[in-house]
């Protein structure tokens, strides 16, 4: 955690929910939500009502537009306009569980800068992961782990949060700008994010979490399609940090798998079962 940040036991959350034509899911989502700092729902030019039906549901939300096309301009777009200190990237489909933030956010005040949702270790799961994605999910993580030397166990999986104060550190596409995509507005943000917190060196915590099936509507994910997208994010990803590291012995990033906060969590867990 950085020497600098000053915790507090309440941090401020900033949800961040970028949304496509997800107004049927919304008004199921958005409901769940705990008692947070903020709720920015980004439009990416929905046609369905999707803005009005965020507005309708949860009325004290911020709607706002997306500058440019895909969903890492979205997450941008929301990173940029959120004011509380600790950010949470949350998906508008129904898939991630709500009750799991409380414990990304006790994740972060007890050291973590960065703390990702992850299917594969024990308590987490899936009701929506096939066995096609699984094995690919497996190889891209081992590539990262390799790679970047992490202990990833779930690379493909977007239920994120961070300290605010390291937006800066993941170099973000400038969200004002409008017109042509550019790197990182797509689907390859959520693994930019876990290669760039490695690049860091963050503190970075794996909590187990639940992946719910889409409760409207069909998924976007194209298992071949975006496998090779997300193995050329890796690739991409790697170039940047030798490039960034030129000339100095280790390439790898040696980022810092914290277990001291999953050992408080999990004190904390049986404290209160008592």
């Amino acid at each position: 955690m950085s020497p600098l940040r000053s915790v507090t036991p309440n941090p401020r959350v900033s949800v961040i929910v970028p949304a496509f034509n997800e107004a049927a899911n919304l008004e199921r989502v958005l409901p769940t939500l705990p008692s947070v700092h903020e709720v920015i729902v980004v439009d990416g030019e929905s046609t369905d009502g999707t803005a009005e039906a965020a507005r309708r549901t949860l009325p004290g939300c911020t709607v706002i537009k997306q500058t440019r096309k895909g969903k890492g301009n979205a997450l941008a777009c929301g990173f940029a306009e959120a004011t509380g200190d600790i950010i949470v990237m949350f998906d508008a489909d129904g898939s991630a569980d709500a009750r799991e933030i409380e414990l990304m956010v006790a994740a972060l005040v007890n050291g973590a800068d960065f703390v990702k949702g992850s299917r594969m270790l024990h308590g987490g799961g899936s009701a929506d992961l096939t066995g096609v994605r699984s094995v690919g999910n497996r190889a891209l993580t081992k590539t990262v782990n390799v790679l970047f030397r992490t202990r990833y166990t779930d690379l493909c999986y977007g239920y994120n949060a961070f300290w605010r104060d390291t937006l800066e550190t993941f170099d973000l596409p400038d969200p004002t700008m409008t017109g042509e995509p550019q790197w990182g507005d797509g689907f390859e943000i959520e693994t930019l994010l876990n290669c760039r917190a490695a690049a860091a060196r963050m503190t970075i915590l794996e909590i187990p979490s639940f992946e719910h099936s889409r409760i409207h509507g069909l998924s976007n994910l194209r298992a071949f399609h975006d496998g090779v997208r997300v193995l050329r994010t890796i690739n991409t990803e790697h170039r940047r940090l030798r490039i960034q590291r030129h000339g100095t012995r280790h390439l790898g990033a040696s980022a810092r798998f914290s277990e001291r906060p999953r050992r408080q969590l999990a004190t904390a867990a049986a404290d209160g079962a008592a």
